[in-house]
């Protein structure tokens, strides 16, 4: 998963740590998953914009709830 560097985590940073971690492997695309809903749904679960503190797992069954047909 990307790593933020610094300690500001706010929406944007937390838009570009989804787009990274989506778009990591090549397989996917921004495009691909409703990237506000993911932002929206793991700052909901993470209480926060510091995306790190979330298991991976957790991150990916968010992303995958937002993959779009």
């Amino acid at each position: 998963m990307p790593q933020h560097t610094g300690s500001h985590h706010n929406s944007e940073s937390a838009t570009a740590y989804v787009v990274a971690a989506l778009e990591a492997k090549g397989t996917a695309t921004r495009d691909d998953f409703d990237v506000p809903a993911i932002v929206a749904a793991t700052h909901a679960v993470a209480e926060s914009w510091d995306f790190d503190s979330l298991e991976r797992t957790t991150f990916w069954g968010i992303a995958a709830t937002h993959l779009r047909f």
